[in-house]
């Protein structure tokens, strides 16, 4: 081995990346490259239940709009079986591993016989002799290989992050490293492929920390060298509990219960609908899960990088909150970019307690970087969001009034998602408005003498032959008609005005609002709006 630092992100395959996966990606490829080091992608896809081709596609898309590039790869450990085949026969011929013929069914019923204390194999397959191992391959006998454990005494270990590690024996058994179906497991592929691929810095998380002590065992009887470990905490929400894609799932559960939603009304199968009914650990598809909050109409917490890119935060935003769950840059420094990190980062400076995820504090950050941005940078980032998520939005507002539309959510976004979801009403047409009944509205509309109804119709005709509908002329014509007619409080014009082209007391600049509905929709609006007076 050279000096030559090399890390490696090695995801399953499951769908879009979990924000913890993605911290995961960022530190190694910060710690590489701030070594003139090596990012190497690889693929861990021998669980071929879960993998799929639009899986990978998935999480190598989030990567890319992370920033976050690799130097080498993606490698596919379903590429690359002789190269485990080949070790396994190593183990098998050295002894330090054996093949296990035991069923499915048998081995669920040592489990169910072992009881409260645990179920360890009981090396069966240790047993059978070279002309009966002989005679089951023949007769071509499904069979895992077991890779046999030393003698019963703890596994200890330096992890950067957690110090000494001693993992008692009695927590392994002789654990299974090449499956019935000729794929390798985990803990034999991660193996073989840091080896080969010559990683020298393993940084993952927390939970695979026990996982290490197999995957020394196995080095040892490999002869392969230790790369440095370096676990990272767990990612908590605010309430204390893992941040997991398992969130999802129990916000639509909770608002099922709350809501009394039956299954004809989800709109699942109802074997679908009984089979999760019938336990808390069953969790639907994402499709469904996600269809069933629309029914419901909740949003769902952003738990994968999709959903934060969706929810319209920008990347270097959450690259920059994701650096801070669980590494300190140090001198209460909280903002910076990828540059600073790649030059700061260290695995001294990680953090052993769990993160908490404050997506409050996440979004002040994205607030802050959209503030901070020119007119120009944020139109093109809020038409790339939009051509991605609201393509219906954008087709309908036309591509002429998109400047207008941007230049007048610029101060009031956090997200670049707020401007298409409280803008909806500007794509509506006037019949489909509704009208809040809100006691903010009716005070709008019908409080005061003239009441906002006789100040909407008043203005109607002056509105009806105002040639320049520009938001300078619009301001104009009604500031004139507020100095005249509302003792220049321009506050009883305006608010009869939004609610009556937005249904709401919510919107952007009024003007601005009536610039981008333009002459035709501004006049049918209110012509609605007075028709449904009292």
């Amino acid at each position: 081995m050279t000096d030559l630092v090399r890390t490696r992100f090695a995801p399953s395959p499951s769908g879009h990346l979990h924000v913890g996966g993605a911290r995961t990606a960022l530190f190694c490829w910060a710690y590489a490259k701030g070594r003139d080091g090596r990012f190497v992608l690889r693929i861990e896809d021998t669980d071929r239940k879960r993998s799929s081709e639009a899986a990978t596609a998935a999480f190598v898309e989030d990567l890319a709009w992370l920033d976050i590039h690799w130097d080498e790869g993606p490698f596919y450990q379903s590429q690359r079986l002789d190269h485990y085949h080949a070790h396994i026969e190593r183990l098998l011929d050295s002894g330090h591993a054996y093949r296990a013929f035991e069923t499915t069914e048998q081995l669920d019923a040592a489990r169910k016989a072992a009881g409260p204390g645990g179920y360890r194999y009981d090396r069966a397959g240790l047993d059978l002799d070279a002309a009966t191992v002989r005679k089951y391959l023949d007769e071509k006998r499904p069979h895992v290989v077991r890779f046999r454990l030393p003698d019963d005494e703890p596994i200890t270990f330096t992890d950067v992050v957690r110090g000494s590690v001693e993992v008692e024996a009695a927590k392994i058994d002789d654990f299974v490293i090449l499956k019935a179906d000729g794929y390798p497991t985990y803990h034999f592929a991660v193996v073989v492929d840091d080896e080969q691929m010559g990683v020298t810095h393993v940084i993952r998380g927390q939970e695979h920390l026990d996982n290490t002590a197999k995957h020394l065992l196995l080095q040892r009887a490999l002869g392969f060298r230790h790369p440095t470990y370096a676990h990272l905490s767990l990612i908590f929400n605010p309430n204390g509990s893992k941040m997991s894609k398992r969130d999802k799932d129990r916000a639509v559960r909770a608002a099922v219960r709350e809501k009394k939603i039956d299954q004809a009304t989800a709109g699942i199968s109802l074997e679908r609908w009984q089979w999760w009914q019938s336990s808390k650990n069953h969790q639907l598809e994402p499709a469904e899960v996600t269809l069933l909050a629309t029914t419901l109409g909740i949003t769902l917490p952003e738990i994968e990088v999709e959903d934060f890119r969706r929810a319209g935060y920008m990347p270097e935003v959450l690259v920059n909150y994701l650096a801070l769950l669980g590494w300190s840059p140090g001198g209460d420094v909280e903002k910076f970019d990828a540059t600073y990190l790649v030059e700061h980062f260290d695995l001294d400076r990680i953090i052993k307690s769990p993160a908490k995820f404050d997506r409050d504090k996440l979004l002040a950050f994205n607030l802050d970087a959209l503030q901070a941005m020119s007119a120009d940078e944020f139109r093109d980032r809020l038409l790339a969001h939009g051509e991605r998520y609201h393509a219906e939005f954008l087709a309908k507002l036309g591509a002429d009034k998109f400047s207008m539309f941007a230049a007048a959510n610029l101060a009031r976004s956090k997200t670049l998602d707020d401007a298409y979801r409280s803008c909806g009403f500007l794509v509506a047409e006037a019949d489909e408005i509704v009208y809040e009944q809100t006691k903010a509205v009716r005070k709008a509309l019908a409080g005061g003498d003239p009441n906002g109804y006789a100040h909407l119709e008043a203005l109607r005709p002056i509105l009806e032959i105002q040639n320049d509908w520009s938001i300078a002329a619009l301001e104009a014509v009604v500031t004139r008609y507020a100095d005249e007619h509302a003792d220049g409080k321009l506050g009883k014009i305006a608010q009869p005005l939004r609610i009556a082209v937005s249904g709401g007391t919510v919107s952007p600049a009024i003007f601005d609002t009536l610039a981008i509905l333009g002459s035709t929709s501004v006049l049918k609006r209110i012509a609605c709006c007075l028709a449904k007076q009292p």
